[in-house]
C-alpha cells in the first residue's frame, strides 16, 4: 500500500511538471514566432488589421497601441502570457486531484451497496479499487456471518422455549398427580418422582443454555494463568465422563509420553476439553473408542481428540467454530446445544495464542489443540 502511494505521488509530481515545462515551452514559442520570431510581422499586420476593423482606428493609432503591449511592455505581457499558462496547468492539475477526490468518495459510498458490482476505478488508483474491493468483500462475509449467527440465536431460543414447557409441563402433571392422589403406592409415588427428578435436570440443563447465550460476549475473555499439570487434569476430566461413556458403552484411551506443567487459565482450559470430550461422546458410535493424545514440544503442547462417528462435511467444518453453529439440527437431549461450546473453546485457545483445527473423514474426526509455552 505504501509503496502503491509513492507511485501515485510520483506520477502527479510528474504531471505537474510536465505541465509547467509545456507552460514553458508554449510561452518561449509564443516569443520568438509571434514577437520576436519569423511570424512576427503577420502578427503585428493581424492584430493592427484587427484594431482597425473592430474599433474603428485609423492604422497609425492601431500601430502605436500594437507597440505599447507587445514592444514597449514586451517583458509584462510575457510574464503576463506565463502566469496565464501556469494558471491553466495548475487548473488541469486541480481538475485531476477533484477527480481523484470524487473517485474515492465514490467509491467510499459503494462499499456500502448491496449489489456485486466490483469497484472500479481509473489508472493509478488501481490498487487503492483492490483494497476497497477486499473490504467490501470481508464487510459482506461479515455482516453474512453476523445475520446467520443471529438468525440461528433465534432459532435456538425458539426451540429451547419450546423444550423448556415440555419437562416443565410433566412436572407440574406429575406433582399434580402425587398431591392429589395421597393413597398412590410408594412404588408409584417413587416412579413418579423420579420421573419429575429427571424432568428437572432436564430443565436445567436447558435454563443454563439460556444463561449460556445471554451472557456469552466474544470479546471479554479475561485469563487468570497459572502454573498446574496438564495430564493429571486431564485424567480427572476422563474419570468424569465414564457414567456418559457407560450409556454408549464408549471408552476413552488417554496417551501421553510424559506428564506436562503448563502455565495457562486452569478453569477456561477445563470448559475448553469439557467440550471437546462432551462433543466426541456425543458424535460417537455406540461402543466406539475415543483417543486423546497429548504431546509435547519445547515450545508447545498438542492435544488431539478422535472419534468414530459421522464424518462432518466440509462446508460444515468451515463453519463449526460460529457462535450458536449446531452440527446436529434436531434438538435431542443427547447432541442438542446452545452451540456455543466450539465458538467459546475457539475463543479461549485463542486468547492463550494458540490456535484450534478439526478435520474430518471416514477414518474418523479429530480436533486439534495447539498451545504455546508463554508466560
Amino acid at each position: 500500500m505504501k509503496d502503491n502511494f509513492k507511485k501515485l505521488k510520483r506520477k502527479l509530481l510528474l504531471e505537474a511538471i510536465g505541465l509547467i515545462v509545456m507552460s514553458v515551452i508554449l510561452g518561449a514559442i509564443f516569443l520568438h514566432l509571434f514577437v520576436d520570431g519569423v511570424l512576427e510581422s503577420w502578427f503585428a499586420e493581424g492584430f493592427v488589421t484587427w484594431l482597425q476593423n473592430w474599433m474603428g482606428l485609423d492604422y497609425y493609432a492601431a500601430r502605436q497601441i500594437y507597440l505599447k503591449i507587445f514592444v514597449y511592455n514586451k517583458p509584462m505581457i510575457l510574464g503576463g502570457a506565463f502566469l496565464l499558462l501556469l494558471g491553466g496547468a495548475l487548473y488541469v492539475m486541480g481538475m485531476r486531484l477533484t477527480r481523484y477526490y470524487q473517485e474515492m468518495a465514490q467509491a467510499v459510498h459503494k462499499l456500502l451497496d448491496e449489489s456485486d458490482e466490483p469497484i472500479v476505478m481509473s489508472d493509478g488508483l488501481e490498487f487503492m479499487a483492490t483494497e476497497l474491493n477486499e473490504v467490501k468483500r470481508v464487510l459482506k462475509h461479515r455482516e453474512r456471518v453476523a445475520r446467520e449467527s443471529e438468525q440461528r440465536k433465534n432459532d435456538l431460543v425458539m426451540y429451547l422455549a419450546h423444550d423448556i414447557k415440555t419437562p416443565l409441563t410433566s412436572i407440574i402433571g406429575y406433582l399434580s398427580l402425587l398431591e392429589e392422589s395421597q393413597e398412590l403406592p410408594s412404588t408409584f409415588r417413587q416412579k413418579y418422582t423420579g420421573i419429575c427428578l429427571d424432568k428437572s435436570y432436564r430443565l436445567e440443563t436447558l435454563i443454563n443454555e439460556f444463561f449460556e447465550i445471554t451472557r456469552f460476549n466474544i470479546h471479554e475473555v479475561v485469563l487468570e494463568k497459572e502454573t498446574f499439570n496438564l495430564t493429571f487434569m486431564m485424567e480427572q476430566l476422563v474419570d468424569e465422563f465414564y457414567p456418559l461413556l457407560l450409556e454408549k458403552n464408549l471408552k476413552i484411551n488417554l496417551m501421553y509420553e510424559e506428564e506436562v506443567e503448563f502455565y495457562g487459565d486452569v478453569d477456561k482450559l477445563v470448559r475448553v476439553f469439557n467440550n471437546l470430550l462432551k462433543n466426541a461422546v456425543a458424535y460417537s458410535y455406540p461402543q466406539s473408542i475415543i483417543e486423546l493424545h497429548i504431546f509435547k514440544t519445547v515450545a508447545e503442547v498438542t492435544l488431539t481428540f478422535k472419534n468414530q462417528g459421522k464424518t462432518i462435511p466440509k462446508h460444515k467444518l468451515e463453519t463449526i467454530f460460529e457462535k450458536f453453529y449446531r452440527l446436529d439440527t434436531s434438538r435431542t437431549s443427547q447432541t442438542g446445544g446452545s452451540g456455543l461450546g466450539l465458538a467459546i473453546a475457539k475463543e479461549i485457545v485463542v486468547a492463550h495464542k494458540g490456535s484450534i483445527e478439526v478435520e474430518s473423514s471416514e477414518a474418523g474426526t479429530i480436533f486439534t489443540i495447539t498451545l504455546p509455552y508463554s508466560k
